[in-house]
């Protein structure tokens, strides 16, 4: 492949996350352009679209959790 095909592929790919990116902002998914391209590289390499939106959330839960957790320890402490 040509340097300036490589270009083009990459210029598209940086234009898709781009716009990817804008309906994200648009839905307030909460998610970043690197975070929008580690997904699409995931469902392009096979994972189920709504099952990845199920862990995104359940992570976030778990994230909110552990964070409140370490809130109410760190006033404990003081």
């Amino acid at each position: 492949m040509s340097s300036t095909q490589d270009e083009l592929r990459l210029q598209n790919a940086r234009e898709t996350i781009d716009s990817l990116h804008d309906l994200s902002q648009l839905l307030s998914t909460g998610l970043d352009k690197q975070q929008l391209s580690i997904c699409v590289g995931m469902i392009e390499a096979g994972a189920n679209p709504d099952t990845l939106a199920a862990v995104i959330k359940e992570l976030r839960r778990e994230n909110e959790k552990l964070q409140a957790r370490q809130q109410a320890e760190d006033a404990q402490d003081r």
